[in-house]
């Protein structure tokens, strides 16, 4: 039993992220649709959405199989084994079956048995819901080291006859540890939904009694969705920074949900934060849902942006309708 007698945080010490093997340009892609009679260009879908390439799944390519190999590359980059492991929360919208979870399933791919193990589903605020999770477990001394992992296949809930919505998405993962500590990393968290525009972004489709109840791909209005999430996000953003005491001026770096270029830039100018300050990788891995904050992450650490001692706000949205922020020390 750990012991909760003194003040806890927790703090992330380790980043990792996977793609699949198959990297898909715009052109690759208006090619494959066009084969299926569904007209668009590289223009239209960059000039809309700022996308030019996405990874997607294939063979033996899983949201589990993906997670497991960020989940090891953090825990690699942390310096820690699976052993450590005592808390483990996977964010998808995308899991390889109805049960066990996948976070269960990534738990036996990893070797990290033992700790606690469940999915979040929050679509693409989910890895924001899974970071708050579990920074409040380890401060509540529940846990000691959590893996947090964001995997999405959502290549395989796509209408690919929708031109609107098909070249929006990728497959991929993204994951942090998170360990407890006597100093903050994790500085405050705010999380939200409205259940009242569930329709806006939705996959209703189920299983029930061997067949498929309702429609089994993503359904989206765009125009609905990119109001919301421009009020949502700028004002979840300014929830975490005044109950952390902090300005917008304070932060070093914004990672926004990398939904679509105009949400991600509208987003920005109405915190007043520079472009320049603003983490997009969009444009190589389209949107992602729960995947797309960490593998933003990720490779902002890697490639030497995000360094140490800096403050990062991470923010997600999605169906439901939910959002969230996470602002923290890194």
């Amino acid at each position: 039993m750990h012991d909760i007698s003194s003040p806890r945080f927790a703090r992330i010490v380790g980043t990792g992220s996977a793609l699949p093997e198959r990297s898909v340009s715009n052109a690759e892609l208006v090619a494959e649709l066009a084969e299926r009679g569904i007209e668009t260009s590289d223009d239209w879908i960059v000039e809309r959405t700022g996308i030019r390439n996405r990874y997607l799944a294939s063979g033996d390519e899983t949201t589990a199989t993906l997670g497991a190999q960020a989940g090891q590359r953090a825990l690699d980059a942390a310096g820690r084994t699976a052993a450590d492991v005592d808390l483990l929360i996977v964010a998808t919208s995308t899991p390889d079956q109805i049960f066990p979870s996948t976070a269960c399933l990534i738990q036996r791919e990893l070797g990290a048995f033992g700790g606690a193990a469940f999915d979040v589903q929050a679509v693409c605020a989910g890895f924001v819901y899974a970071l708050a999770t579990a920074d409040s477990m380890i401060r509540s001394g529940l846990a000691r080291c959590a893996l947090v992992i964001g995997a999405e296949t959502f290549s395989t809930i796509l209408d690919w006859s929708d031109r609107t919505s098909c070249v929006l998405f990728g497959d991929g993962a993204g994951a942090v540890v998170l360990v407890a500590d006597q100093l903050p990393g994790i500085l405050s968290t705010a999380l939200h939904a409205d259940g009242r525009h569930a329709s806006i972004l939705c996959t209703t489709g189920s299983i029930r009694r061997g067949e498929i109840v309702g429609h089994p791909f993503l359904k989206m209005d765009g125009q609905a969705v990119f109001k919301l999430a421009v009020t949502v996000l700028d004002s979840v953003a300014r929830e975490v920074l005044d109950k952390a005491g902090m300005a917008v001026e304070d932060l070093d770096w914004l990672i926004p949900h990398q939904a679509n270029i105009r949400i991600l830039q509208a987003t920005g100018r109405r915190l007043g934060i520079d472009s320049g300050r603003v983490i997009v990788t969009l444009d190589r891995h389209a949107n992602t849902s729960a995947a797309s904050v960490p593998l933003a992450f990720d490779v902002a650490v890697r490639e030497g942006r995000i360094q140490s001692a800096q403050h990062v706000l991470l923010q997600g949205v999605g169906g439901g309708f939910a959002w969230g922020a996470v602002l923290l020390r890194f």
